[in-house]
């Protein structure tokens, strides 16, 4: 762009030279040439200080890499690259029939676990009559056993009762009360196993519950769909192919109908006089003549080339050579006008701020004459 003002500057003196038949000699060479450095040199500087301007800008935008939750083989591919699709529209289906027989396998399940809670509560219920029973017979026996002993008290060496019937009826009481301790600790084993719920629910019931509702989300994630409005390309997914939820290697891009960020990078100088809000425009490569109005959205407050993670490795003093430019965000007045341009890209970017702004009127006409060139040359000249 200083280029093209240089040349201006020289196609103005060829004509003035021409048009009044100014001579040339030692006075009026050096005196259009060292005009020629002094006004061009000052209109640069309060140019480029106060209006600072960039011809490394592109538009940016989010993928979202597609990923099937659940491996399995691809038997359709229903989308068509580059043609715009609607959310929820179907990208592509794997294999049903491993996940139907899963979730037939948890239905199944699930039943079971259902037509165990009323069994354990009758379980519970016979458990509770073991335990009367045994309590019963431990009452029983420790009656007869005490009746023995105090008659054999009483009756000393006449005593109707011999020992060893005392001691049968002892080791009988003593065997009661053990199926007595044996009967409640089943009946509370029981009671626990119908006791056991969540949220009021029988514990295997909710586990059958949770893992048919993960079948039913297998079987629903073999048909993958689009995220959002957009348009899926370069893809090279075909049916027969065996996918798997590894988040590194996606099967394929999805392009969202979002906003698109156009940045363009700017020298750390230039932050002096940019803020928010200040008036921008841009020429696209692909568009040769066009100039498409906007405003500073952003600042990014961040430069990558001093940006430090914690991995273990020493830091390299070649970074601190790389000195970076500032990133802008550029947001345009009209939103659609990008939309009829791939996303991606390239082009230059003018920012016009409050300061001086007579002199804005020369980077916006270097600006055009600048997006004139995009005719001849397409590759950032």
């Amino acid at each position: 762009m200083d280029l093209l003002l240089i040349l201006t500057y020289t196609a103005i003196c060829v004509v003035i030279f021409k048009v009044f038949k100014i001579p040339l000699n030692k006075w009026t060479v050096p005196t259009a040439v060292l005009g020629g450095i002094v006004l061009l040199g000052t209109l640069l500087l309060l140019m480029n200080y106060n209006h600072p301007y960039s011809r490394f800008a592109r538009e940016y935008f989010v993928t979202v890499p597609i990923n099937p939750l659940v491996t399995g083989k691809v038997v359709d591919v229903a989308v068509t690259p580059n043609d715009p699709i609607r959310e929820g529209d179907v990208l592509f289906r794997l294999d049903p029939r491993p996940f139907e027989s899963a979730l037939i396998q948890k239905q199944a399940a699930l039943k079971a676990a259902e037509q165990e809670v009323p069994q354990l509560e009758a379980a519970w219920e016979t458990a509770k009559a073991s335990v009367e029973r045994a309590q019963a017979d431990r009452d029983r026996s420790k009656s007869e056993y005490e009746r023995y002993e105090a008659g054999r008290r009483k009756g000393g060496a006449n005593s109707p009762f011999t020992a060893l019937e005392l001691d049968n009826k002892r080791q009988l009481y003593f065997a009661a009360e053990a199926q007595l301790t044996a009967a409640r600790a089943e009946e509370m084993r029981v009671r626990y196993a119908y006791e056991s719920n969540i949220d009021g629910v029988n514990t295997k019931v909710a586990a059958a519950r949770a893992e048919l509702a993960r079948a039913e989300f297998d079987l629903e994630q073999s048909v993958v769909r689009a995220p959002s409005d957009g348009v899926v390309t370069h893809m090279a997914l075909r049916p027969g192919m065996v996918v798997v939820p590894m988040p590194l290697r996606p099967v394929m891009s999805f392009i969202p109908n979002g906003q698109r960020y156009f940045v363009g990078a700017f020298w750390q100088n230039s932050m002096l006089r940019l803020k928010a809000g200040d008036e921008a425009e841009v020429i696209l490569d692909a568009a040769p003549g066009q100039v498409f109005k906007g405003r500073v959205a952003q600042i990014l407050p961040a430069m990558a080339e001093g940006e430090v993670q914690a991995n273990g490795q020493l830091q390299s003093s070649a970074r601190m050579f790389q000195r970076g430019r500032v990133l802008v965000m550029i947001e345009f007045e009209r939103s659609d006008e990008m939309q009829a341009f791939p996303a991606g890209v390239a082009g230059q970017v003018a920012i016009y701020t409050d300061h001086f702004s007579h002199v804005a009127v020369m980077r916006k006409v270097l600006l055009r004459m600048q997006g004139w060139l995009n005719y001849l040359f397409g590759e950032g000249h």
